[in-house]
């Protein structure tokens, strides 16, 4: 049995391929919109990619079943209390899913979602009776265990799902030998957790030992730590995990569709129909000359959650981008459902040497700027667009504090007689917050260049915790 995991760092995303080598066959579990990966994977190893498993209905990118499905003849697998619209054949507790010397065992974890499953992996060559591997889905990851507060739309109490997630785990999951690999569907970074580790894998020992989710306590314990402090879900969420239920579009026939090389013109056209004008350059190129009207989200940073968590599913997109990177903005706006995409600026901001008139640029000021700015009888104010617990951690005195998300609907309480100074944690949120207020009507903004922590490598004071709007789909 040969077992690859394959990192998706800008989602925190781990999927798998399971490959008997005997017969050739493999499998794959939880798979990326974009499966190239999986089919040059296989074509190296000689084998056909037969089967296609879901641990549960993803909500933070849209899985890429389908496109197996539809690309090499997969069979999809999901947990017998799965509802979908395609064909796929449903996994109870106890059901196996066996090919050559490879036998893939289901156990029903439920807790993170109502369906999820895990999948408990044997080399027949090596014991039929002790396993070699367990995917866990977001069920257990490496220091944490999947967020219960995700399903309350569908009338599914985060209590409830707790108190099913108590007993997944220390029923199902910790029955398993220590030696047993553990491969969740996140790493460090995903906002379906809360503490997740920096290491994409482990084992069910080390989780006993070190994971605060795992020590002994009772089940209303559980509930209570595994239900608090979890981060704000990205809007995209519920629709992401809609799309995975849905017999959908797969990626390669979307992106034929939306790559398509417009005018200016026609960019022109668009934006005064609604289209948003998405610029996915870098901060400091975005500064220094952009298509007035346009947002800025670089494909550099977290660009899938913060573009799923500032676009309505629903908007069209016009992408503005540096040639020849249209076509990986596309495709990573598909990773999380993003599929309205009207084309792209042909030529990039090339297309705007003959009409000066439509560009516009951003002030950028460095740490110590800023710093000589508020020493100033009219200082700027600082507008802090970090969240809630970065801020705990040490803040610029005097400044507002507004995180991202919550910008356009509290844009009111920004004052307008001001110079605003935006930062963040290292720049690149305060761009995207900077275009925000741009759509806004806001005029005198300054960028701050690399954010609060060049503010505090500058050795700049840092105080202590302190203590209708603009709607979302104008300002974008």
């Amino acid at each position: 049995m040969i077992i690859k995991q394959f990192y998706l760092s800008c989602l925190a995303h781990a999927s798998y391929i399971i490959v008997d080598e005997r017969t050739k066959t493999a499998a794959v579990i939880d798979p990326q919109r974009d499966i190239e990966q999986y089919l040059d994977e296989a074509e190296k190893l000689g084998a056909t990619i037969k089967y296609v498993l879901l641990t549960h209905f993803h909500a933070d990118f849209v899985a890429g079943h389908l496109e197996l499905r539809d690309r090499v003849g997969a069979r999809i697998y999901l947990g017998a209390s799965a509802e979908a619209e395609y064909d796929y054949t449903p996994l109870k507790d106890g059901d196996a899913l066996e090919y050559g010397d490879v036998r893939l065992r289901v156990l029903e974890t439920p807790g993170h979602t109502p369906e999820g499953i895990s999948i408990v992996a044997f080399d027949l060559t090596k014991s039929a009776e002790t396993p070699e591997a367990v995917f866990t889905g977001d069920t257990l990851f490496v220091g944490d265990v999947g967020r219960p507060d995700l399903m309350a739309s569908i009338g599914v109490t985060a209590d409830e799902l707790a108190s099913a997630l108590y007993d997944s785990l220390r029923l199902k999951l910790m029955a398993l030998p220590d030696e047993t690999l553990v491969y969740p569907a996140h790493g460090a970074g995903s906002m379906c957790g809360k503490n997740l580790g920096k290491e994409t894998f482990s084992t069910i020992g080390e989780q006993r030992r070190t994971n605060y989710a795992l020590q002994p306590m009772s089940r209303e314990e559980f509930k209570a730590v595994v239900t608090e402090e979890q981060p704000e879900a990205p809007a995209y969420f519920s629709h992401d995990a809609v799309m995975n239920k849905s017999d959908r579009v797969t990626l390669d026939r979307n992106l034929d569709r939306v790559l398509r090389a417009l005018t200016l013109d026609e960019v022109l056209e668009e934006h005064g129909s609604g289209a948003l004008l998405l610029d996915v350059r870098d901060p400091a190129d975005f500064a220094g000359a952009h298509l007035a009207g346009s947002i800025n989200i670089g494909l550099n940073g977290k660009f899938a959650t913060w573009a799923g968590t500032l676009i309505h599913p629903k908007e069209k997109i016009v992408i503005v981008a540096e040639p020849g990177t249209e076509r990986e903005a596309a495709m990573r706006l598909g990773r999380i459902g993003l599929d309205q995409v009207a084309g792209y600026l042909d030529g990039g901001m090339g297309a705007l040497r003959s009409r000066p008139e439509l560009e516009r640029s951003i002030e950028r000021l460095t740490a110590p700027g800023l710093g000589e700015r508020l020493a100033e009888k009219a200082p700027p104010l600082v507008l802090d667009v970090r969240t809630d617990g970065e801020r705990e951690a040490g803040r610029i005195e005097g400044s507002l504090h507004i995180p991202l998300p919550h910008l356009a609907a509290r844009v009111k309480e920004i004052p307008r007689d001001r110079e605003l100074a935006v930062v963040c944690a290292g720049g690149y949120r305060s761009s995207i917050a900077v275009s925000l207020l741009l759509g806004c009507g806001f005029t005198e903004l300054a960028d701050v260049i690399g954010g609060m922590d060049a503010w505090g490598a500058s050795q700049l004071p840092t105080a202590g915790a302190g203590g209708s709007a603009c709607s979302l789909s104008a300002t974008l």
